[in-house]
């Protein structure tokens, strides 16, 4: 596996749960934002709405990141972007308690609910603990790539 130019036909991302900078979704990004560079992005999103929510959190052009990963810079040397680059600046205790939001995130409203449920009933009836948005990514990449239900 080639983590400077990663493959998603072959492998998923990693987990939205994994921290860079005690971000969560952050290495994510970083892979799917490799993958897109090197045309390897698979049937994954670019700029999806997860990664506009880090990137709004952290006021970060998502095209200038992608510019510098395009680069060949390394997690650290991308923490160290993103930590300049960032228009907004955040504590560690505020990147601690938006990356365990995120973490804990649901569906939301009513309509999120039926259609998260819904989607859920059909990928995996009977499993009652998926139901934040990450369980339901991890889950996906797994059985995407052969995992059983």
């Amino acid at each position: 596996m080639n983590h400077s130019a990663p493959d998603f036909t072959q492998h998923p991302p990693r987990s939205p749960r994994v921290k860079l900078g005690g971000l969560v979704h952050l290495p994510r990004l970083l892979d799917k934002a490799r993958a897109h560079a090197a045309g390897k992005i698979g049937d994954y999103k670019w700029n999806c709405p997860l990664d506009q929510r880090l990137c709004t959190f952290l006021g970060l052009d998502i095209e200038a990141l992608l510019a510098e990963v395009k680069q060949g810079r390394s997690d650290t040397a991308m923490l160290a972007w993103v930590t300049a680059n960032s228009k907004t600046p955040r504590t560690p205790w505020e990147i601690r308690a938006w990356s365990d939001w995120l973490t804990n995130l649901a569906a939301g409203s009513a309509e999120r609910h039926q259609l998260f449920a819904d989607e859920l009933k059909k990928a995996a009836p009977g499993r009652e603990d998926i139901v934040t948005y990450f369980d339901r990514l991890d889950y996906d990449d797994y059985v995407s790539y052969g995992g059983k239900a």
